[in-house]
């Protein structure tokens, strides 16, 4: 690919700032549209443009031979205002806080080191958080990540004026991670809390919390009848540094905090992510994707038989032949019945399903 047909722009670089008129970024483009070959064309931070939607519409609508990347990091960058602002044919893209194997890899640390899991494990993959090895410093960064792009961007944009509302709806859903979702048991919580709200007000706030990318929702899975199931679903965190620094007591949520990794693990990997419902009982996770389904248990340590019974019971009764793992931190083997026992630390670094 021939160099003049890649045209890159930071808008936070000041030799950029001109351009962050929509009018002057159209003329700027067009001007190094030369000749009839493919342009590449990469518009990093491009919220920082008002009106780049117009650009982009207009460019894409007047010149043929032009591929646009944009990346952006606030909330006019939600997938459902992008849909609507952008015309015609486009393909958005989450970018998720960094995997294990590449916290691994940007760290130089040796992944079966404890330590070195614990650590990804209690402070996220947000990449700037590895400059830091001190705690306070690594909590004063996402405390500055969670006010500055949370609070004052996405909260502002979604028009939520009370941002202590936000925080205990926040915080109890930390404390609840992996667990089965009750409004009541939350609008209960928040009633002991001396805050009395709706069940509308509840899902505006929980909506804007998935919306600002800090939690996922996780659908059940009824595995007997092959369904999806909209009731009774579960929230995950997209990064489990945000959920530390908000968090009462984090080796209380350890084991979930794992189940939460593993969990980030398979979407990045491309797969979409349900809790599997049983006749007798769930399924940690049912992992689809195309014409592949896999069934996972995720537990600390199997610590004695009757923590083994239970893992591997929970898949008695699923009587389908889809692959079924067991994945733990332990490092000897205990796969039985055509059920995989999978460590960890291997599964994080690469190893397939």
């Amino acid at each position: 690919m021939e160099e003049p047909h890649i045209l890159y722009i930071n808008f936070e670089f000041i030799e950029y700032e001109e351009l962050q008129d929509y009018k002057k970024l159209n003329s700027y483009v067009k001007e190094h549209v030369m000749d009839n070959k493919m342009y590449y064309i990469f518009l990093d931070e491009i919220q920082n443009v008002d009106k780049f939607e117009k650009v982009i519409n207009s460019l894409r609508a007047s010149i043929e031979n032009i591929s646009i990347f944009m990346t952006g990091s606030n909330s006019k960058m939600l997938s459902d205002e992008i849909s609507t602002v952008l015309s015609g044919r486009y393909v958005s893209f989450q970018i998720y806080p960094l995997t294990y194997q590449e916290y691994i890899a940007l760290t130089g640390k040796k992944p079966e080191d404890e330590e070195t899991f614990w650590d990804y494990v209690k402070w996220g993959g947000l990449p700037n958080r590895m400059q830091f090895t001190n705690e306070g410093n690594i909590k004063d960064y996402l405390h500055s990540v969670f006010d500055s792009i949370i609070l004052r961007d996405v909260v502002a944009r979604l028009g939520l004026k009370d941002i202590v509302l936000f925080n205990l709806i926040l915080q109890y859903i930390i404390d609840t991670t992996g667990r089965e979702f009750s409004s009541k048991n939350i609008i209960a919580f928040l009633k002991k809390e001396g805050r009395e709200i709706s069940t509308a007000t509840l899902y505006q706030y929980i909506d804007a919390l998935r919306k600002a990318l800090i939690i996922q929702k996780v659908y059940r899975y009824d595995i007997h009848g092959k369904a999806i199931l909209k009731t009774l679903n579960k929230f995950y965190m997209t990064d489990l540094g945000i959920a530390q620094i908000k968090n009462h007591d984090f080796n209380v949520n350890c084991t979930f905090a794992i189940e939460n990794v593993v969990y980030n693990e398979l979407l990045t990997r491309g797969y979409d992510v349900y809790v599997g419902k049983t006749p007798k009982g769930e399924i940690d996770f049912v992992a689809r994707k195309e014409d592949t389904v896999k069934y996972i248990q995720v537990a600390y340590y199997l610590t004695d038989q009757k923590v083994v019974e239970r893992e591997f019971g929970a898949f008695d009764a699923v009587k389908d032949n889809y692959p079924k793992y067991v994945i733990t931190l332990d490092r000897e083997n205990l796969s039985r019945n055509g059920i995989v026992h999978m460590n960890m630390i291997d599964f994080l670094m690469g190893e397939e399903l």
